[in-house]
């Protein structure tokens, strides 16, 4: 009998699972990654807790920077639904998915050469080719001969427009007004101004979201109904 044999066979089958097949030695490359990390996390003071909380403050950096801007509202003229001080979330890459702003989006834009220096926030009530008018014999804003009901996010107790305008909305441009009208420095008012009050497009930086602070006020912004019986105008942005 081939003893020796059989005590191979055995030794063989008796093998733990999974031992058949030893993991690759690490490369040069993934060795050298390794090495540089556990170097660096030497030098740098903290070690690797310092290393994550930078890697979190880039990459909060980068979102900062290409996708989501915080806002901090300014004033009383997106009231009610947007108070002093509360903090919005601005979506900058809304419009690449979306295409162009459309009526009843609250939007971030720079003013710059129409409405000031900085930064402003606004809803949009005209894209390009619109025809937007105030007022109706009831009070109420129309555009493209279709009056708009504004109830829902108006301040309380203001009218559309103690201002009366009639106004043609270039291509590549919005009309756009505050929600508290009585407190807002919005389009209307630079009827006379270069740009016609006319915000362009590509002055958007993004659309407002969310609102994120307070939290006890923390909501999404969903664009209304308001505007979804409004035609498109011929040759409209929207």
């Amino acid at each position: 009998m081939d003893t020796d044999a059989e005590r191979t066979e055995r030794d063989r089958s008796s093998r733990p699972a999974g031992t058949e097949h030893p993991s690759a030695p690490q490369g040069p490359e993934e060795r050298s990654r390794s090495a540089f990390a556990t170097s660096l996390a030497e030098w740098v003071p903290g070690g690797r807790f310092t290393l994550a909380l930078l890697a979190f403050l880039v990459l909060l950096l980068l979102v900062s920077t290409f996708v989501l801007k915080p806002f901090q509202i300014p004033s009383g003229s997106m009231e009610r639904g947007l108070r002093i001080g509360d903090r919005v979330l601005v979506n900058k890459v809304a419009y690449g998915f979306e295409g162009l702003p459309r009526r009843g989006d609250i939007v971030v834009f720079d003013g710059t050469g129409t409405f000031g220096h900085g930064d402003y926030i606004k809803r949009v009530v005209g894209v390009g080719g619109d025809h937007v008018v105030c007022c109706d014999k009831e009070g109420r804003v129309q555009v493209n001969g279709v009056p708009v009901d504004e109830s829902a996010f108006l301040y309380p107790g203001d009218s559309p427009s103690t201002v009366p305008f009639d106004v043609v909305v270039p291509d590549g441009a919005l009309f756009v007004l505050g929600d508290h009208r009585g407190e807002s420095s919005d389009s209307r008012d630079h009827l006379g101004s270069p740009g016609g009050g006319m915000v362009r497009t590509d002055d958007v930086i993004g659309r407002a979201d969310w609102i994120v602070w307070p939290f006890a006020h923390a909501t999404r912004l969903d664009r209304p109904d308001a505007y979804a019986r409004v035609p498109a105008a011929e040759g409209s942005d929207g």
